[in-house]
């Protein structure tokens, strides 16, 4: 989940890779994994898709145990919104879902109203109205 995601974990990054035009991707998913290498394309074994991957420096540390780097990457389910608009997240996000907008190398990306909009409830508690 992002909000496990510490800025920390996050600060050896010096480029973000998409693989996908986000201009058109309300959020994505963000992890960390534990992969080989510092910055080549990662392994993608999920249910659906890879959309971007995080570069690291060379002050990386590799963990000793495994020798791997935590990395984080960015992906999509088959259900997510992009794939089928009316459903399980037609109005809402993921937890671990950012908009990719807001990411940035070392920078863990957050919700936005894009990402994950209010409810109705939510619009009617802020005293707002939606549009017809």
């Amino acid at each position: 989940m992002s909000s496990l995601i510490s800025d920390d974990e996050i600060k050896h990054e010096v480029e973000l890779v998409w693989l996908e035009d986000t201009d058109n991707l309300d959020y994505v998913r963000q992890a960390l994994d534990r992969l080989p290498t510092r910055g080549t394309k990662p392994p993608y074994f999920r249910d659906g898709r890879l959309v971007g991957y995080a570069v690291l420096g060379p002050n990386a540390k590799a963990s000793r145990a495994s020798g791997t780097f935590r990395r984080r990457v960015f992906f999509l389910q088959p259900h997510d919104r992009d794939s089928i608009p009316d459903g399980l997240y037609e109005k809402s996000g993921p937890s671990e879902g950012i908009d990719p907008r807001t990411a940035a190398p070392g920078v863990r990306g957050h919700k936005t109203l894009r990402s994950d909009p209010p409810s109705e409830d939510e619009i009617q508690e802020m005293g707002m109205t939606l549009p017809l």
